[in-house]
C-alpha cells in the first residue's frame, strides 16, 4: 500500500507546499457499494443503482458513480496513505473548494480507482492550527485522464491545541 514518504508535521508542512504528496493504491469499488450510499443518502434514481435500466436507457452502458461518493472517498484516500500531519491527533472538514466532475465514472466488474494528493497551501492560524488545501486527482484504471478534481481544506489540530 503506497504511503507518505518522510515525515509530516503541521510545523514543516510549508516545505511540502506544491508538490505531489503521494498516490494512493487503487480501491476496488462495485455496484454494492454505489447501491448502499444512494440508500443511506436517499438518492435513488436509476443511472446509479439499476444496472439492467441503465445498461438499456442511459448513456453510459451502464451505472455511474455518484460524485458525492466519489468526494467522500478523500477521506478514505487520506487514511489509506497515512497523509496525516504526526503532530495532530485530529482534523477538522473545513470544507471544499474547486470541485469538477470530469468524466463521469462507470461501475462494474474491475472497476478500481485512485487518489493523486498535493498539498496546494497552508495557512497558520493564531491557535497553532494550519488550514490545509490538498489536490486531490481521482483517475478509474482504464480511463484516460482524472475523472474528479477537488481540493479539500482541512482544519488540521495540533496536540497542544485539543
Amino acid at each position: 500500500m503506497p504511503t507518505f514518504q518522510g515525515t509530516f508535521t503541521i510545523a514543516g508542512a510549508d516545505d511540502w507546499v506544491g508538490r505531489e504528496l503521494c498516490v494512493s493504491d487503487w480501491l476496488d469499488l462495485d455496484q454494492d457499494a454505489v447501491t448502499r450510499f444512494g440508500e443511506l443518502t436517499g438518492h435513488h434514481h436509476w443511472l446509479h443503482l439499476d444496472p439492467a435500466r441503465a445498461a438499456a436507457d442511459g448513456p453510459y452502458g451502464g451505472t455511474i458513480a455518484q460524485g458525492f461518493l466519489m468526494m467522500d472517498f478523500i477521506l478514505y484516500f487520506m487514511e489509506q496513505t497515512g497523509l496525516r500531519p504526526a503532530d495532530a491527533p485530529f482534523t477538522l472538514n473545513y470544507g471544499l473548494d474547486k470541485v469538477r466532475f470530469l468524466k463521469p465514472v462507470p461501475v462494474g466488474a474491475g472497476f478500481r480507482l485512485r487518489d493523486r494528493i498535493g498539498l496546494m497551501k497552508v495557512e497558520a492560524r493564531d491557535d497553532g492550527r494550519s488550514l490545509m488545501t490538498t489536490s486531490h486527482t481521482m483517475e478509474v484504471d482504464g480511463i484516460d485522464g482524472p475523472v474528479v478534481y477537488a481540493e479539500w481544506l482541512a482544519l488540521w489540530v495540533p496536540e497542544t491545541a485539543t
